[in-house]
């Protein structure tokens, strides 16, 4: 079983994570990252989960407030070898457990439609597509999705 760890952006295991996050996206997407890139800086993100398989850093992600009642979920990665095993899916479950402790009432993120294998975890978790929000409104190769939290 996996452990999971909270921490915050600046921890060295979740931006090396992150480096790996940015090389499957530059493959899948090529020139056209660099517009994400921009919405996607590390720094100051205070609420950040590492998944570690004993020692091995194997999976991330984070939550940042969108809104006063809305968490958007930020930089979700698995590492290619564990993918399959439900691990991203633990990474997932405890931003939204840790987003309820915050007091948000939902979740929200943004995917891209290149990549089917994290429309699939999101919607096996409860999203549902809404309208391109923010700075995603009106970019095609964006899928925007929320869920509502359940109250504590």
């Amino acid at each position: 079983m996996a452990t999971v760890f909270r921490t915050d952006s600046d921890h060295n295991d979740f931006r090396s994570l992150v480096v790996q996050l940015d090389k499957d996206l530059q493959q899948r997407y090529g020139e056209e990252q660099a517009f994400f890139d921009q919405f996607n800086k590390l720094t100051k993100i205070r609420h950040v989960v590492v998944v570690y398989d004993g020692e091995q850093a194997i999976g991330c992600g984070a939550i940042k407030e969108y809104t006063p009642q809305v968490a958007e979920v930020k930089r979700m990665f698995v590492a290619p070898l564990y993918r399959g095993k439900g691990i991203a899916l633990q990474v997932l479950s405890e931003l939204e457990r840790w987003a309820q402790e915050l007091g948000y009432n939902s979740c929200i993120l943004e995917t891209g439609k290149k990549q089917p294998e994290a429309i699939r975890l999101y919607e096996k978790a409860g999203y549902h597509i809404i309208p391109n929000y923010g700075q995603y409104a009106g970019v095609e190769m964006s899928l925007c999705m929320e869920k509502e939290l359940e109250r504590g």
